[in-house]
């Protein structure tokens, strides 16, 4: 089937040509083998399909006819396989990511304005969802949470530095409320709390100290379950917030916000995007997944 195949295709080439000369170019083989590979074609069709002179080749009414009949066909395979190498030379599809809230605002929308001008056949969208969600089956490509949170059977890239947590308040509320100087302390201080997706529980502050990790539950007026409003609740003096320390660093160095219990800041292991072991990346996927890859300085 593929010596007939490529015999075939070397009529099409001949006869579309008209010259055994220029088709033996475009084939990349020498005149004689080709010439060689058509009479192969024709003795086993029992026909003849060129009629060959001195000074030029054309189909007879048979290679016309099969001419009308293949022709149109490898320029559909051409096409195809040339659209494929554009896909290979210039990536393109789109990607989708569900990533938790902190990780999409601070790991992968400040890399994507770059990546998407270079690559402006690439579309990324990312659901956020601090759930732990299956992303196969709700259709993403990969996903975005920390380390100890991806499921054992996924390929995971760490693609963020270690993540510091921090409690703050803001100066007026210090002034009202003394500090805790203990974990303990904070049970009887208005705290603003966080309800979790996956198990629609609230969550407990996790601190850490020389290694020493304790779980405080505190209480407290609000509970979201979104970053930015618990956030803005803090700098409203709600009370003590608990959040990624890179969200609350603008307002720790201008002073709207002041330390809580610092010693015992937290670090978490960093965020990892994570896709299925048997995936097989695209040429889009992996130009992303390289972007993303965190490179230790």
């Amino acid at each position: 089937m593929r010596r007939a195949f490529n015999e075939l295709y070397a009529f099409t080439v001949v006869a579309r040509h008209r010259s055994f000369t220029r088709a033996a170019a475009h084939l990349g083989m020498s005149q004689s083998a080709l010439s060689q590979t058509v009479k192969n074609l024709e003795e086993s069709l029992g026909v003849r399909l060129l009629a060959r002179s001195t000074r030029s080749v054309s189909p007879t009414e048979a290679g016309e006819r099969l001419l009308s009949r293949l022709g149109p066909q490898f320029d559909e395979m051409e096409d195809a396989l040339e659209e494929l190498n554009t896909v290979r030379h210039s990536p393109r599809g789109t990607i989708r990511i569900s990533a938790g809230e902190h990780p999409a605002i601070s790991v992968l929308q400040p890399k994507l304005a770059g990546f998407l001008a270079e690559y402006p056949d690439i579309s990324v969208e990312i659901g956020v969802d601090g759930g732990m969600i299956d992303i196969v089956a709700e259709g993403f490509d990969a996903g975005v949470r920390l380390g100890q949170q991806v499921a054992k059977d996924m390929i995971a890239v760490r693609i963020s530095a270690d993540i510091r947590m921090c409690m703050v308040a803001t100066p007026e509320y210090l002034a009202d409320h003394p500090a805790p100087e203990m974990p303990e302390d904070l049970t009887q201080h208005r705290c603003i709390n966080t309800r979790l997706p996956t198990h629609k529980a609230v969550f407990p502050w996790e601190l850490e100290k020389d290694g020493q990790e304790t779980r405080v539950r505190v209480e407290g007026p609000v509970t979201f379950n979104n970053l930015p409003l618990r956030l803005s609740a803090a700098l409203e003096g709600i009370g003590i917030g608990y959040l990624p320390l890179d969200r609350a660093e603008p307002y720790l160095a201008d002073g709207r916000l002041m330390p809580v219990l610092e010693d015992w800041w937290p670090t978490w292991e960093g965020y990892h995007l994570y896709y299925p072991n048997r995936r097989q990346m695209s040429p889009a996927f992996r130009l992303l997944l390289d972007l993303l890859r965190h490179r230790s300085e």
